[in-house]
Parts: structure tokens; sequence; C-alpha cells
């Protein structure tokens, strides 16, 4: 049963949570910008007269499919994709916000220190039986490692001046029982954001996928005319799969490495985690007979 405490800190959790629906629906009007006011600007196309354009702006010209020149660039070649590079932009954008975010939330985590300096020390100090010191490391590294090993410690100390009638093997249960729940309470927070992440390592490359049968859809409907094909919509239809293709594969690499790298960070700090737990609790097994 949680105590006031744990539910504090559990509502703490929440209240520090980074929204993932907020940062998708800001990059998808970050990316529908893009697309029409950059990608679309008449510059990147060749064979416009820009006297036709004059105060008709940037967003006509993006829903001129058929109108519009070749590409000058590679601007106007990823305008060429059409719609649905909205959408995978939208999640390049999203996944390289979220990874900016879970770089900055992990290394908090991690403290100040190093880490690896930061768990022989505690263990130093621990084994020489000076448990206030190591609490004083845990307070000067902050993260939620140290979140952890700090809440280890105290209930060691807890321990120790207890008038419960309590035997040896209940004491050390006590203790691993508050590692274990401060570790449930830390482990949200490192953890957050990162479906979302593994998510789109999915959707980039359907979305690439689908833009890309959209593009064969067309260009197979440009030789299908009869006649000559329609050089334009058979360029276009061809245009659109390729950079569909490329773009949604882009981003789903991107949120694989991302996804691999957040997770190996983690692993290294719940490993941490529990070898200092382990090692609080061997410690006071081997001092209190």
């Amino acid at each position: 049963m949680e105590t006031k405490e744990t539910k504090k800190k559990r509502e703490g959790q929440k209240s520090r949570g980074f929204s993932a629906g907020i940062v998708i629906v800001c990059c998808f009007v970050l990316a529908l910008l893009i697309f029409l006011f950059i990608f679309a600007n008449p510059s990147n196309f060749l064979g416009i007269d820009f006297t036709t354009l004059t105060g008709m702006g940037n967003l006509s010209v993006a829903f001129m499919d058929g109108k519009v020149g070749h590409p000058a660039n590679l601007l106007g070649t990823v305008y060429k994709g059409g719609p649905v590079v909205v959408i995978i932009i939208t999640l390049l954008l999203t996944v390289l916000t979220l990874a900016i975010e879970r770089y900055i939330a992990l290394s908090k985590a991690r403290g100040k220190g190093n880490l690896i300096d930061f768990v022989y020390d505690v263990k130093k100090h621990l084994e020489s039986g000076d448990v206030k010191g190591a609490d004083s490391l845990c307070t000067k590294q902050k993260g939620s490692v140290a979140a952890v090993i700090s809440a280890g410690l105290k209930k060691y100390e807890e321990m120790e001046v207890t008038t419960e009638d309590l035997t040896k093997e209940q004491k050390l249960l006590a203790i691993q029982k508050d590692i274990e729940e401060a570790t449930a309470l830390e482990l949200p927070s490192m953890e957050q954001n990162l479906p979302v992440i593994a998510t789109i390592s999915t959707l980039g490359t359907l979305f690439g996928l689908l833009g890309t049968v959209i593009g064969m859809i067309r260009s197979f409907a440009a030789l299908a005319t009869a006649g000559a094909p329609d050089s334009i919509a058979l360029s276009t239809g061809i245009s659109e799969a390729l950079i569909n293709t490329a773009l949604g594969i882009a981003t789903g690499a991107l949120s694989i490495i991302f996804y691999n790298y957040f997770t190996g960070k983690i692993d290294n700090m719940t490993y941490a985690i529990d070898e200092m737990g382990f090692s609080i609790v061997q410690t006071y097994a081997s001092k209190h007979k």
C-alpha cells in the first residue's frame, strides 16, 4: 500500500510529464508551413512564369501540381513528393524534438558527475560504514540514480535505529522494498516518450511506402494515357515515389538509432541502481548478524 510520500512523488512524476501529443501537433503545423512556404517557393522550380503568380503567393503554388515546372533544386524535388511528405516531415521533426528532450532528461537523471565514479565512491563509503557520507554523495550527484540510492541508504539507517521487533530478514526485505519502490517511481520518467519514438520508427517507413505506392500509381496512370505519355505527370509520380521512400527510410532509421541509444543509457543507469541496491542489502546483511 502506497504511503503519502510515495503518492506525492508519483504525482510529481506525472506533473513533470512532457506531452508528446503537443509536440506532434506543433511539428505538423511546422511541417505544413515548411512544405507550403519553403518547398513550394516558385524559385525552386524551372519553367514558371512568375508574372502569372503575382499576388497569388506561395500558398497557391502549393496546389498547382500540374502547372509547376521541373524542380530546380533539392527543395523543389522534395515538394514533388506530394502531401505525404508533410506527414513524414512531421514524424521526422517529432523524432528530433523528442530526442533532444530525452537527451536532456536522461542527462539530468544520470546526475552531475561520472556515474561509474559515483557508484564506486558510494560503495567505498558504504563498506567503511559511513552511510551518511554515502548519502551526502547522493545529494551532490543528484538525478534519478542518486535519488534511488539515497532512498535505500535512508531505509538502511532507519533499520539500524528502529525499535520495531523485526528479524534481520524482514529488515533486509524492507530495504529492498524501498529501493524497488524508488526505482519504480523513477523509471517512468526515464522511459517517457521512448514508445513514441519506437512507434515512429515503424510509421516513418510505412508512410514512406504509402507515398511510394501513390507515386507509382500516378506514374502508371500517366503511361496509360492514349498517345504520348504525359511526361510531367510521369516525372511527378516517380519523384513522389522516390522522395517519399527516401524520407520514410531516413525517418525510420533515425528513430531506431535514437531509441537504441536512449534505451542503452537507461540500461546503464538501471544496472548501476541494481548494483548499488545489491551492495546496500549485502552490506547490511554482513554488518548485522
